[in-house]
């Protein structure tokens, strides 16, 4: 799959299941997978080695210090990483 820029990705979001409190800036398919926002790519890389029976991985928002929000001068916040299923259950899949 090649990359695509989308204007509006609310169908496609809607489409592929992502819960709407969940949605965020960037939406990617790997490997099956739906990754929504500012998700590490070594929880991607630990999603693909574990296979867990789960929708996607999403990062809520967009917080300083997530993958391409690191800010000069400011603090990382903490923030979770959520795993979602199909019917838009979440669990906490890790925490930075």
């Amino acid at each position: 799959m090649k990359p695509e820029d989308v204007e509006d990705l609310a169908p496609l979001k809607r489409k592929l299941g992502v819960p709407r409190a969940l949605q965020s800036c960037h939406t990617a398919v790997v490997e099956g997978y739906v990754i929504e926002g500012h998700v590490p790519a070594d929880l991607i890389d630990r999603l693909l080695r574990e296979r867990p029976s789960v929708a996607g991985l999403a990062v809520p928002g967009m917080p300083v210090g997530s993958p391409g929000m690191e800010a000069p001068g400011q603090a990382a916040e903490r923030y979770q990483v959520l795993a979602f299923d199909q019917k838009g259950r979440t669990t906490v899949f890790a925490s930075r």
